[in-house]
Protein backbone atom coordinates (compact mmCIF):
# COMPACT_ATOMS: atom_id res chain seq x y z
CA UNK A 1 0.00 0.00 0.00
CA UNK A 2 1.21 3.08 -0.86
CA UNK A 3 2.19 5.99 1.96
CA UNK A 4 0.11 9.06 2.69
CA UNK A 5 1.71 12.35 2.62
CA UNK A 6 0.52 15.78 4.17
CA UNK A 7 0.28 18.92 3.57
CA UNK A 8 2.26 21.35 5.99
CA UNK A 9 0.55 24.15 7.23
CA UNK A 10 0.67 26.09 10.72
CA UNK A 11 2.59 23.61 11.58
CA UNK A 12 0.87 20.74 11.24
CA UNK A 13 1.05 17.70 9.23
CA UNK A 14 -2.87 17.58 7.69
CA UNK A 15 -4.76 16.16 4.95
CA UNK A 16 -6.68 17.90 2.25
CA UNK A 17 -9.47 19.48 3.39
CA UNK A 18 -11.59 18.00 0.42
CA UNK A 19 -9.60 14.69 1.78
CA UNK A 20 -8.97 13.90 -2.35
CA UNK A 21 -5.61 12.78 -2.99
CA UNK A 22 -3.74 11.97 -6.24
CA UNK A 23 -0.75 9.51 -6.91
CA UNK A 24 2.81 10.17 -7.18
CA UNK A 25 4.06 7.94 -10.25
CA UNK A 26 8.40 7.14 -10.75
CA UNK A 27 8.84 7.71 -14.06
CA UNK A 28 11.41 4.77 -14.89
CA UNK A 29 9.08 2.57 -13.81
CA UNK A 30 5.60 3.39 -13.27
CA UNK A 31 5.53 2.16 -9.23
CA UNK A 32 3.44 4.07 -7.39
CA UNK A 33 5.21 6.41 -4.55
CA UNK A 34 2.67 7.65 -2.70
CA UNK A 35 -0.49 9.37 -1.96
CA UNK A 36 -0.28 13.27 -2.10
CA UNK A 37 -3.24 15.67 -0.83
CA UNK A 38 -4.91 17.34 -4.19
CA UNK A 39 -5.81 20.00 -2.01
CA UNK A 40 -8.07 23.25 -3.17
CA UNK A 41 -8.43 26.97 -2.21
CA UNK A 42 -9.62 26.46 1.08
CA UNK A 43 -5.88 24.52 1.71
CA UNK A 44 -4.34 27.69 0.34
CA UNK A 45 -6.08 30.09 2.51
CA UNK A 46 -5.41 27.96 5.58
CA UNK A 47 -2.02 28.00 4.85
CA UNK A 48 -1.57 32.19 4.23
CA UNK A 49 -3.56 32.86 7.54
CA UNK A 50 -0.92 29.99 8.93
CA UNK A 51 1.61 32.31 7.24
CA UNK A 52 0.27 36.03 8.27
CA UNK A 53 -0.34 34.74 11.65
CA UNK A 54 3.30 33.83 12.35
CA UNK A 55 5.15 36.94 10.28
CA UNK A 56 5.08 39.41 12.76
CA UNK A 57 7.22 36.95 15.19
CA UNK A 58 9.24 36.23 12.70
CA UNK A 59 10.17 39.45 11.50
CA UNK A 60 10.84 40.39 14.79
CA UNK A 61 13.33 37.63 15.29
CA UNK A 62 16.65 38.86 14.93
CA UNK A 63 18.47 38.32 11.41
CA UNK A 64 21.11 35.89 12.53
CA UNK A 65 19.19 34.38 14.79
CA UNK A 66 16.97 33.41 11.37
CA UNK A 67 20.75 32.43 10.35
CA UNK A 68 21.71 30.26 12.58
CA UNK A 69 18.86 28.25 12.00
CA UNK A 70 19.50 28.14 7.82
CA UNK A 71 22.89 27.01 9.20
CA UNK A 72 21.43 24.08 11.32
CA UNK A 73 19.42 23.33 8.24
CA UNK A 74 22.05 23.02 5.76
CA UNK A 75 23.90 20.33 7.83
CA UNK A 76 21.12 18.57 7.97
CA UNK A 77 20.44 18.43 4.43
CA UNK A 78 24.40 17.49 4.17
CA UNK A 79 23.53 14.81 6.80
CA UNK A 80 20.65 13.50 4.63
CA UNK A 81 21.56 13.97 0.88
CA UNK A 82 21.76 10.44 -0.20
CA UNK A 83 18.03 10.01 0.99
CA UNK A 84 16.74 12.82 -0.54
CA UNK A 85 18.97 12.67 -3.41
CA UNK A 86 17.31 9.01 -4.05
CA UNK A 87 13.70 10.11 -3.02
CA UNK A 88 14.39 12.82 -5.93
CA UNK A 89 15.44 10.11 -8.55
CA UNK A 90 12.71 8.08 -7.52
CA UNK A 91 10.09 10.81 -8.55
CA UNK A 92 12.04 12.82 -11.10
CA UNK A 93 13.62 10.72 -13.09
CA UNK A 94 17.65 11.99 -13.33
CA UNK A 95 20.11 9.92 -12.92
CA UNK A 96 21.56 9.61 -8.95
CA UNK A 97 25.03 11.64 -9.82
CA UNK A 98 22.50 14.72 -10.82
CA UNK A 99 20.55 14.00 -8.10
CA UNK A 100 23.07 14.12 -5.55
CA UNK A 101 23.99 17.78 -6.96
CA UNK A 102 20.41 19.09 -6.91
CA UNK A 103 20.73 18.47 -3.08
CA UNK A 104 24.14 19.94 -2.70
CA UNK A 105 22.65 22.88 -3.80
CA UNK A 106 20.20 22.76 -1.38
CA UNK A 107 23.05 22.41 0.70
CA UNK A 108 25.33 25.73 -0.68
CA UNK A 109 22.45 27.68 -0.66
CA UNK A 110 21.40 27.50 3.00
CA UNK A 111 25.06 28.46 4.34
CA UNK A 112 24.92 31.01 1.66
CA UNK A 113 21.72 32.84 2.77
CA UNK A 114 22.59 31.90 6.25
CA UNK A 115 25.92 34.10 6.32
CA UNK A 116 22.92 37.27 5.18
CA UNK A 117 21.94 36.81 8.18
CA UNK A 118 25.17 38.96 9.90
CA UNK A 119 24.83 41.03 6.73
CA UNK A 120 21.83 42.02 5.90
CA UNK A 121 23.30 45.10 4.84
CA UNK A 122 21.68 48.59 4.41
CA UNK A 123 23.41 51.65 2.90
CA UNK A 124 24.61 54.94 5.10
CA UNK A 125 24.87 58.52 3.25
CA UNK A 126 25.55 61.95 3.88
CA UNK A 127 22.77 64.08 4.28
CA UNK A 128 22.43 67.73 2.26
CA UNK A 129 21.42 69.04 6.35
CA UNK A 130 23.07 69.63 9.37
CA UNK A 131 22.33 67.62 12.02
CA UNK A 132 20.59 64.97 10.06
CA UNK A 133 21.19 61.19 9.44
CA UNK A 134 20.64 59.21 6.67
CA UNK A 135 20.04 55.96 6.00
CA UNK A 136 18.51 53.05 3.67
CA UNK A 137 17.57 49.21 5.12
CA UNK A 138 15.99 45.89 3.62
CA UNK A 139 13.35 45.08 5.33
CA UNK A 140 10.77 42.08 4.69
CA UNK A 141 7.66 42.03 2.26
CA UNK A 142 5.19 39.76 4.04
CA UNK A 143 4.43 36.53 2.75
CA UNK A 144 5.83 34.79 -0.13
CA UNK A 145 3.84 32.15 -2.22
CA UNK A 146 6.52 29.77 -4.01
CA UNK A 147 5.58 27.73 -6.97
CA UNK A 148 8.58 25.87 -8.32
CA UNK A 149 8.94 23.06 -11.27
CA UNK A 150 9.60 19.77 -11.57
CA UNK A 151 12.96 19.25 -12.78
CA UNK A 152 15.41 20.40 -9.97
CA UNK A 153 12.70 19.81 -6.72
CA UNK A 154 14.93 20.45 -4.66
CA UNK A 155 17.66 23.47 -5.49
CA UNK A 156 15.48 26.21 -7.15
CA UNK A 157 12.61 26.17 -4.19
CA UNK A 158 15.82 26.64 -1.95
CA UNK A 159 16.93 29.57 -4.39
CA UNK A 160 14.05 30.92 -3.40
CA UNK A 161 12.66 30.16 0.13
CA UNK A 162 15.98 30.23 2.09
CA UNK A 163 16.62 33.97 1.31
CA UNK A 164 12.80 34.66 1.76
CA UNK A 165 12.86 33.20 5.07
CA UNK A 166 16.55 34.77 5.97
CA UNK A 167 14.73 38.17 5.00
CA UNK A 168 11.89 37.93 7.78
CA UNK A 169 9.10 36.47 5.41
CA UNK A 170 6.96 34.14 5.74
CA UNK A 171 6.50 31.52 2.83
CA UNK A 172 3.38 29.40 0.99
CA UNK A 173 5.35 26.28 -0.90
CA UNK A 174 3.42 24.69 -3.62
CA UNK A 175 5.72 21.95 -5.01
CA UNK A 176 4.93 20.61 -8.47
CA UNK A 177 2.85 17.69 -8.91
CA UNK A 178 5.09 15.71 -10.65
CA UNK A 179 7.65 15.56 -7.55
CA UNK A 180 6.05 16.16 -4.17
CA UNK A 181 7.68 13.91 -2.49
CA UNK A 182 10.80 16.75 -2.89
CA UNK A 183 8.85 19.12 -1.16
CA UNK A 184 7.20 16.98 1.66
CA UNK A 185 11.00 16.19 2.90
CA UNK A 186 11.86 19.81 3.08
CA UNK A 187 9.18 21.08 5.07
CA UNK A 188 10.31 17.99 7.24
CA UNK A 189 13.67 19.38 7.47
CA UNK A 190 12.34 22.88 8.72
CA UNK A 191 10.14 21.44 11.36
CA UNK A 192 13.22 19.13 12.63
CA UNK A 193 15.38 22.35 12.60
CA UNK A 194 12.47 23.82 14.53
CA UNK A 195 11.41 26.41 12.76
CA UNK A 196 8.05 28.38 14.43
CA UNK A 197 4.90 26.73 13.33
CA UNK A 198 3.61 29.01 10.18
CA UNK A 199 6.43 30.38 8.87
CA UNK A 200 6.88 28.08 6.21
CA UNK A 201 3.56 25.41 4.87
CA UNK A 202 3.39 23.11 1.99
CA UNK A 203 0.26 22.97 -0.23
CA UNK A 204 0.73 19.97 -2.48
CA UNK A 205 -1.81 19.72 -5.53
CA UNK A 206 -1.81 21.25 -9.52
CA UNK A 207 -1.94 24.77 -10.81
CA UNK A 208 -5.68 25.48 -11.44
CA UNK A 209 -6.24 24.56 -7.72
CA UNK A 210 -3.31 25.52 -5.35
CA UNK A 211 -0.94 27.87 -7.93
CA UNK A 212 -3.04 30.01 -9.08
CA UNK A 213 -5.23 30.79 -5.74
CA UNK A 214 -2.11 31.27 -4.08
CA UNK A 215 -1.12 33.81 -6.82
CA UNK A 216 -4.61 35.39 -6.45
CA UNK A 217 -5.12 35.47 -2.65
CA UNK A 218 -4.73 38.85 -0.93
CA UNK A 219 -2.62 37.66 1.65
CA UNK A 220 -0.06 36.84 -0.11
CA UNK A 221 2.60 39.56 -1.37
CA UNK A 222 5.12 38.15 -3.56
CA UNK A 223 4.79 35.60 -5.85
CA UNK A 224 8.07 33.49 -6.96
CA UNK A 225 7.58 31.08 -9.78
CA UNK A 226 9.79 29.14 -11.58
CA UNK A 227 8.16 27.42 -15.14
CA UNK A 228 7.03 27.79 -18.41
CA UNK A 229 6.95 31.23 -20.44
CA UNK A 230 3.64 30.81 -20.97
CA UNK A 231 2.13 30.00 -17.32
CA UNK A 232 4.55 33.04 -15.88
CA UNK A 233 3.40 35.36 -18.11
CA UNK A 234 0.20 35.26 -17.03
CA UNK A 235 1.15 35.18 -13.33
CA UNK A 236 3.05 38.24 -14.40
CA UNK A 237 -0.58 39.70 -15.90
CA UNK A 238 -2.42 39.05 -12.78
CA UNK A 239 0.28 40.36 -10.30
CA UNK A 240 0.29 43.62 -12.32
CA UNK A 241 -3.51 43.58 -12.03
CA UNK A 242 -3.53 43.10 -7.98
CA UNK A 243 -0.43 45.46 -7.42
CA UNK A 244 1.79 42.67 -6.07
CA UNK A 245 5.72 41.74 -6.65
CA UNK A 246 5.97 38.79 -8.95
CA UNK A 247 9.22 37.07 -9.50
CA UNK A 248 9.41 34.96 -12.75
CA UNK A 249 12.32 32.24 -13.91
CA UNK A 250 11.24 30.89 -17.40
CA UNK A 251 12.42 29.00 -20.41
CA UNK A 252 15.65 28.70 -21.96
CA UNK A 253 16.85 28.11 -25.88
CA UNK A 254 20.14 27.88 -24.84
CA UNK A 255 23.44 28.15 -27.20
CA UNK A 256 26.62 26.47 -27.42
CA UNK A 257 28.75 29.00 -30.12
CA UNK A 258 31.55 26.34 -31.35
CA UNK A 259 34.46 28.30 -33.42
CA UNK A 260 37.02 26.82 -35.76
CA UNK A 261 40.03 27.24 -33.81
CA UNK A 262 38.15 25.23 -30.91
CA UNK A 263 39.59 22.85 -29.22
CA UNK A 264 36.57 20.15 -30.76
CA UNK A 265 36.51 16.64 -28.16
CA UNK A 266 36.27 19.18 -25.15
CA UNK A 267 33.77 21.23 -27.39
CA UNK A 268 31.65 17.58 -28.12
CA UNK A 269 32.00 16.16 -24.19
CA UNK A 270 30.29 19.99 -23.06
CA UNK A 271 27.80 19.41 -25.86
CA UNK A 272 26.83 15.86 -24.88
CA UNK A 273 26.33 17.11 -20.98
CA UNK A 274 24.58 19.69 -21.45
CA UNK A 275 21.79 18.39 -24.25
CA UNK A 276 21.38 14.94 -22.55
CA UNK A 277 21.95 14.93 -18.92
CA UNK A 278 18.79 15.28 -17.10
CA UNK A 279 16.92 14.36 -20.08
CA UNK A 280 17.59 17.57 -21.61
CA UNK A 281 14.69 18.79 -18.70
CA UNK A 282 16.72 22.15 -17.61
CA UNK A 283 16.10 25.44 -18.13
CA UNK A 284 19.77 26.18 -18.82
CA UNK A 285 19.90 22.84 -21.45
CA UNK A 286 22.36 22.78 -24.54
CA UNK A 287 19.35 23.06 -27.11
CA UNK A 288 21.41 24.66 -30.10
CA UNK A 289 25.40 24.34 -31.44
CA UNK A 290 25.74 26.80 -33.12
CA UNK A 291 29.19 25.60 -35.53
CA UNK A 292 31.87 27.18 -37.96
CA UNK A 293 30.60 24.98 -40.83
CA UNK A 294 34.75 24.43 -41.34
CA UNK A 295 34.05 21.99 -38.05
CA UNK A 296 30.55 20.91 -38.14
CA UNK A 297 30.74 17.49 -39.35
CA UNK A 298 33.67 16.53 -37.16
CA UNK A 299 31.18 17.89 -34.36
CA UNK A 300 28.14 16.58 -35.12
CA UNK A 301 30.05 12.94 -35.63
CA UNK A 302 31.41 13.40 -31.71
CA UNK A 303 28.53 14.15 -30.75
CA UNK A 304 26.32 11.28 -32.25
CA UNK A 305 28.55 9.01 -30.71
CA UNK A 306 28.61 10.14 -27.10
CA UNK A 307 24.90 10.34 -27.80
CA UNK A 308 24.85 6.47 -28.94
CA UNK A 309 27.02 5.38 -26.38
CA UNK A 310 24.64 6.51 -23.41
CA UNK A 311 23.22 4.06 -21.50
CA UNK A 312 19.76 4.50 -20.59
CA UNK A 313 17.33 2.97 -17.68
CA UNK A 314 16.61 3.64 -14.13
CA UNK A 315 18.47 6.56 -12.39
CA UNK A 316 19.03 4.65 -9.50
CA UNK A 317 21.15 1.95 -11.02
CA UNK A 318 24.52 1.66 -11.57
CA UNK A 319 26.18 2.62 -14.93
CA UNK A 320 22.86 4.73 -16.29
CA UNK A 321 23.60 7.58 -17.91
CA UNK A 322 20.37 9.17 -18.86
CA UNK A 323 17.18 8.95 -17.09
CA UNK A 324 13.49 8.89 -18.42
CA UNK A 325 11.29 11.91 -19.06
CA UNK A 326 9.33 13.09 -16.29
CA UNK A 327 5.96 11.70 -17.43
CA UNK A 328 3.87 10.69 -20.73
CA UNK A 329 2.72 13.78 -21.53
CA UNK A 330 6.44 15.20 -21.65
CA UNK A 331 7.75 12.23 -23.90
CA UNK A 332 4.50 13.16 -26.44
CA UNK A 333 5.29 16.45 -26.77
CA UNK A 334 9.26 15.30 -27.26
CA UNK A 335 7.93 13.22 -29.99
CA UNK A 336 6.12 15.78 -31.51
CA UNK A 337 8.77 17.83 -32.04
CA UNK A 338 10.36 15.03 -34.24
CA UNK A 339 7.64 15.77 -37.09
CA UNK A 340 8.06 19.51 -36.27
CA UNK A 341 11.67 19.20 -37.27
CA UNK A 342 11.06 16.70 -40.17
CA UNK A 343 8.50 18.97 -42.09
CA UNK A 344 10.97 21.73 -41.70
CA UNK A 345 13.73 20.27 -43.25
CA UNK A 346 15.71 19.22 -40.15
CA UNK A 347 17.44 15.80 -40.46
CA UNK A 348 17.91 13.22 -37.77
CA UNK A 349 21.51 12.12 -36.99
CA UNK A 350 20.87 10.03 -34.44
CA UNK A 351 17.10 8.96 -31.91
CA UNK A 352 14.24 10.51 -32.93
CA UNK A 353 11.97 8.07 -31.46
CA UNK A 354 11.28 6.26 -28.23
CA UNK A 355 13.61 4.35 -26.63
CA UNK A 356 12.75 0.52 -26.58
CA UNK A 357 14.01 -2.86 -24.52
CA UNK A 358 12.55 -4.76 -21.82
CA UNK A 359 14.07 -2.31 -19.08
CA UNK A 360 12.64 0.67 -20.66
CA UNK A 361 9.38 -0.26 -21.64
CA UNK A 362 7.23 0.38 -18.19
CA UNK A 363 9.39 4.45 -17.81
CA UNK A 364 8.88 7.17 -20.61
CA UNK A 365 12.20 6.89 -22.34
CA UNK A 366 13.57 8.86 -25.23
CA UNK A 367 16.45 8.44 -27.33
CA UNK A 368 19.17 10.92 -27.41
CA UNK A 369 18.49 12.93 -30.95
CA UNK A 370 20.51 15.51 -32.90
CA UNK A 371 18.87 17.05 -35.66
CA UNK A 372 21.36 18.57 -38.49
CA UNK A 373 20.48 20.50 -41.70
CA UNK A 374 18.49 23.49 -39.01
CA UNK A 375 17.58 27.01 -39.69
CA UNK A 376 18.06 29.30 -37.04
CA UNK A 377 14.18 30.39 -37.81
CA UNK A 378 12.95 26.61 -37.77
CA UNK A 379 10.95 25.70 -34.90
CA UNK A 380 13.32 23.31 -33.56
CA UNK A 381 16.03 26.35 -33.50
CA UNK A 382 13.16 28.87 -31.32
CA UNK A 383 11.21 26.82 -28.84
CA UNK A 384 11.80 25.04 -25.93
CA UNK A 385 11.97 21.39 -26.30
CA UNK A 386 12.94 20.52 -22.85
CA UNK A 387 14.00 16.88 -24.01
CA UNK A 388 17.15 15.37 -25.21
CA UNK A 389 17.18 17.05 -28.15
CA UNK A 390 20.05 19.06 -29.37
CA UNK A 391 19.71 21.26 -33.24
CA UNK A 392 23.31 21.66 -34.90
CA UNK A 393 22.88 25.21 -36.73
CA UNK A 394 25.94 26.03 -39.36
CA UNK A 395 27.56 29.08 -39.24
CA UNK A 396 30.83 31.36 -41.32
CA UNK A 397 31.71 33.74 -38.45
CA UNK A 398 31.67 34.97 -34.73
CA UNK A 399 29.62 37.82 -35.80
CA UNK A 400 26.76 35.14 -37.19
CA UNK A 401 26.67 32.79 -34.58
CA UNK A 402 26.32 36.09 -31.98
CA UNK A 403 23.53 36.91 -34.58
CA UNK A 404 22.25 33.26 -34.33
CA UNK A 405 22.36 33.11 -30.52
CA UNK A 406 20.64 35.91 -29.79
CA UNK A 407 17.75 35.60 -32.41
CA UNK A 408 15.49 33.17 -29.91
CA UNK A 409 12.49 34.64 -27.07
CA UNK A 410 14.97 33.46 -24.93
CA UNK A 411 17.93 34.51 -22.89
CA UNK A 412 19.10 32.50 -20.00
CA UNK A 413 22.16 30.75 -21.00
CA UNK A 414 24.93 30.72 -23.86
CA UNK A 415 28.38 29.70 -24.72
CA UNK A 416 31.59 29.67 -26.90
CA UNK A 417 34.12 27.62 -27.18
CA UNK A 418 36.98 29.15 -28.62
CA UNK A 419 41.20 29.49 -27.93
CA UNK A 420 41.04 33.17 -29.46
CA UNK A 421 40.93 35.69 -26.44
CA UNK A 422 39.31 38.12 -28.72
CA UNK A 423 36.55 35.67 -29.63
CA UNK A 424 36.25 35.15 -26.25
CA UNK A 425 35.81 38.77 -25.11
CA UNK A 426 33.61 39.63 -27.94
CA UNK A 427 31.17 36.73 -27.03
CA UNK A 428 31.39 37.98 -23.63
CA UNK A 429 30.29 41.22 -24.42
CA UNK A 430 27.64 40.50 -27.06
CA UNK A 431 26.10 37.40 -26.12
CA UNK A 432 22.74 38.64 -24.70
CA UNK A 433 21.84 36.01 -22.48
CA UNK A 434 21.91 36.49 -18.40
CA UNK A 435 24.80 33.83 -18.24
CA UNK A 436 27.45 33.10 -20.40
CA UNK A 437 30.26 30.41 -20.26
CA UNK A 438 33.70 30.84 -22.08
CA UNK A 439 35.15 26.89 -22.90
CA UNK A 440 31.94 25.75 -20.64
CA UNK A 441 28.95 24.47 -21.75
CA UNK A 442 25.66 25.58 -21.30
CA UNK A 443 24.68 24.41 -17.42
CA UNK A 444 26.69 24.51 -14.04
CA UNK A 445 25.60 27.18 -12.58
CA UNK A 446 27.15 28.27 -8.97
CA UNK A 447 24.95 29.54 -6.01
CA UNK A 448 27.17 32.43 -5.29
CA UNK A 449 26.52 34.47 -8.73
CA UNK A 450 22.75 35.80 -9.97
CA UNK A 451 21.23 33.48 -11.79
CA UNK A 452 18.25 34.01 -14.42
CA UNK A 453 18.08 35.29 -17.82
CA UNK A 454 16.93 38.12 -19.96
CA UNK A 455 13.61 38.47 -22.52
CA UNK A 456 10.62 35.73 -22.53
CA UNK A 457 13.23 33.69 -19.45
CA UNK A 458 12.49 36.26 -16.66
CA UNK A 459 11.14 39.35 -15.84
CA UNK A 460 14.87 41.24 -14.39
CA UNK A 461 15.32 39.92 -11.41
CA UNK A 462 17.83 36.82 -10.39
CA UNK A 463 17.58 34.28 -7.58
CA UNK A 464 20.91 33.61 -5.52
CA UNK A 465 23.89 34.69 -5.32
CA UNK A 466 24.37 38.32 -4.18
CA UNK A 467 20.85 39.59 -5.54
CA UNK A 468 19.25 36.68 -3.67
CA UNK A 469 17.23 39.32 -1.46
CA UNK A 470 15.97 41.35 -3.83
CA UNK A 471 12.63 39.97 -4.92
CA UNK A 472 11.83 39.33 -0.96
CA UNK A 473 12.96 42.79 0.50
CA UNK A 474 11.64 46.16 0.51
CA UNK A 475 13.84 49.60 1.03
CA UNK A 476 13.31 51.59 3.80
CA UNK A 477 14.79 55.06 3.60
CA UNK A 478 15.34 56.64 7.19
CA UNK A 479 16.33 60.00 8.35
CA UNK A 480 16.99 61.00 11.49
CA UNK A 481 17.32 64.95 12.34
CA UNK A 482 18.40 65.93 15.51
CA UNK A 483 18.99 69.32 14.64
CA UNK A 484 16.14 70.49 16.87
CA UNK A 485 14.35 72.58 14.15
CA UNK A 486 12.14 71.71 10.69
CA UNK A 487 15.04 71.84 8.53
CA UNK A 488 13.21 71.99 4.52
CA UNK A 489 14.97 69.54 2.42
CA UNK A 490 15.68 71.29 -1.53
CA UNK A 491 14.56 74.40 0.44
CA UNK A 492 16.66 75.78 3.34
CA UNK A 493 19.92 74.42 1.38
CA UNK A 494 19.79 76.90 -1.02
Amino acid sequence: MATTFHNFIGGRWVPARSGRTFTNLNPATGAALGEFPDSGPDDVDAAVQAARGAMRAWQLTPAPKRGEMLYRLAALIAQKKEELARAATREMGKILIETRGDVQEGVDMAYLAAGEGRRLYGVTTPSEMPNKWAMSVRVPIGVVGVITAWNFPFAVPTWKIFPALLAGNTVVFKPSEETPEMGWHLGKLLEEVGLPAGVFNVVHGNGQNVGWPIVQHAGVDVVSFTGSNAVGTRIAVEGARLGKRVSLEMGGKNGVIVMDDADVSLAANAVAWGAFGTTGQRCTATSRVIVHERIHDELVKLVVQRAQALKLGDGLEDGVEMGPLVNARQLERVSGYMKVGADEGASVATGGQRATGAALEKGFFFQPTVFTGVKPDMRVAQEEIFGPVVSFVKVRSLEEAIAVNNATPFGLSSSIFTTNVNAAFTAMRDLNTGIVYVNHGTTGAETHLPFGGTRGTGNGHREAGHTMLDAFTEWKSVYVDFSGKVQRAQIDNN
